[in-house]
């Protein structure tokens, strides 16, 4: 073989592998559109037994804590509990978390930052007094009504832990960018794992409305400034034997920042931890569950070799190109058919999505705005490259800062 063939061979090759998230995307995509609405009403509806603990992590966030805790609190029966943890804080987080009647504990370390530390005081806290499950609630997540009960009920009926839909809105009279970031996020937190439930596979962790049995919480390796500690934490309970679970019947909900630079540094450090994740850990996870022969470590694992959606296009339009320019060169017509087909079928992925969820967000003539949302993005995506975020930087609310 010459290196010409060889080099021929290694772009097929490349081409032929990005097709297997892309085919997992439309498949999961397929899976929602076709049966969800289905599926979620034949779930039935569990009776927690047991107390229950809201564990609330936050940095800095007396703006804002109030009304989640009021709408934590609406849920909770004689018995549950809500603990703030306040990390770090500069500012009257505490106070007013107790003023709203939440159960509240400081923390203060200058070396050991991030969420993943905040949770692992929540829990050593939790101690003293066991709860039967224990929910984690972002500060400022609104959860919806039931909602805590249902993740309670759910994990602790099933043993395992059970992620809520969370969704993040766009504030009114938001930009057509923040509205596609928004349909984006639907795609990814929302349609995605819903169509693998439908599958009979699990979800990655999401970072708040996640319910644990107290057992498993109590003994998860919390304790890390990971960029992306929830999805961290879904993978190594994963790995332990117990799989996510996604319940959409319990919904959390926030809205995005108006602020356009903390939007974007919220989006880089998710996107960021998550294709550094994709990169190190999908890879090992997928060929662990091969091994062993557990089905759901291998979808866990392919779940999360799909890149975000706008990564996954810059990469195969940025393949297509290269492909093209081998066929022009060498008259190897090969690569670029499979890489052409990749994005045939990634077009076709978002077609459904908008036509099932993303209709009330952006209209059609919208939708070829796409492109253009995408390649804003490539600065952040070669960041990664050359000065990839590795440590958590909370986000900006509107009006902190004052």
């Amino acid at each position: 073989m010459t290196w010409r063939d060889g080099l021929g061979l290694a772009l097929l090759l490349l081409s032929a592998l990005v097709l297997v998230p892309t085919a997992v995307l439309l498949l999961q995509l397929l899976a929602a559109a076709w049966r969800g609405n289905a599926w979620m009403a034949a779930q039935p509806r569990p009776v927690r037994a047991g107390a229950l603990a809201v564990l609330m992590p936050a940095h800095d966030e007396a703006d804002g804590i109030e009304p989640a805790i009021r709408a934590a609190l609406a849920q909770l029966v004689p018995g549950d509990r809500l603990l703030v943890v306040a990390d770090n804080c500069s500012d009257a987080t505490a106070a007013v978390a107790r003023a709203a009647g939440a159960e509240v504990t400081e923390r203060q370390d200058s070396v050991r930052r991030g969420k993943g530390y905040a949770l692992d005081h929540g829990v050593r806290w939790l101690e003293r007094a066991p709860p039967a499950a224990v929910v984690i609630l972002d500060a400022d997540c609104i959860a919806a009504p039931e909602a805590l009960q249902r993740l309670a009920a759910t994990s602790l009926t099933t043993g395992r832990p059970v992620q809520a839909l969370y969704l993040m809105h766009p504030p009114p009279g938001a930009r057509l960018e923040m509205r596609i970031a928004a349909f984006a996020w639907i795609v990814k937190n929302k349609l995605r794992p819903l169509g693998a439930a439908v599958l009979g596979g699990p979800c990655q962790l999401m970072g708040t409305g996640m319910a644990f049995p107290w057992p498993m919480l109590r003994d998860a390796p919390l304790a890390s400034g990971h960029l992306v500690e929830d999805m961290q934490l879904g993978l190594d309970l994963a790995r332990a034997g117990t799989v996510p679970l996604f319940c959409p019947a319990a919904a959390v909900s926030s809205v995005f920042p108006l602020d356009r630079a903390a939007a974007r540094t919220q989006r880089t450090r998710w996107e960021h931890g998550h294709l550094s994740m994709l990169v190190g850990v999908g890879p090992r996870l997928l060929a662990l569950g091969l091994a062993r022969g557990r089905p759901g470590l291998m979808a866990m694992a392919l779940d999360l070799m799909v890149p975000p959606l706008a990564a996954l296009v810059l990469l195969l339009g940025g393949l297509a190109l290269v492909d093209a320019a081998w066929w022009f060169w060498a008259s190897d017509p090969a690569p670029f058919i499979v890489a052409f087909a990749a994005l045939l079928l990634v077009d076709a992925a978002v077609l459904v999505a908008w036509w099932r969820e993303g209709r009330r967000l952006i209209g059609l003539r919208e939708l070829l705005g796409l492109p253009l949302y995408i390649a804003t993005k490539l600065p952040m995506y070669l960041r990664l490259l050359s000065k990839r975020q590795v440590e958590w930087v909370r986000t900006k609310r509107d009006g902190a800062g004052r």
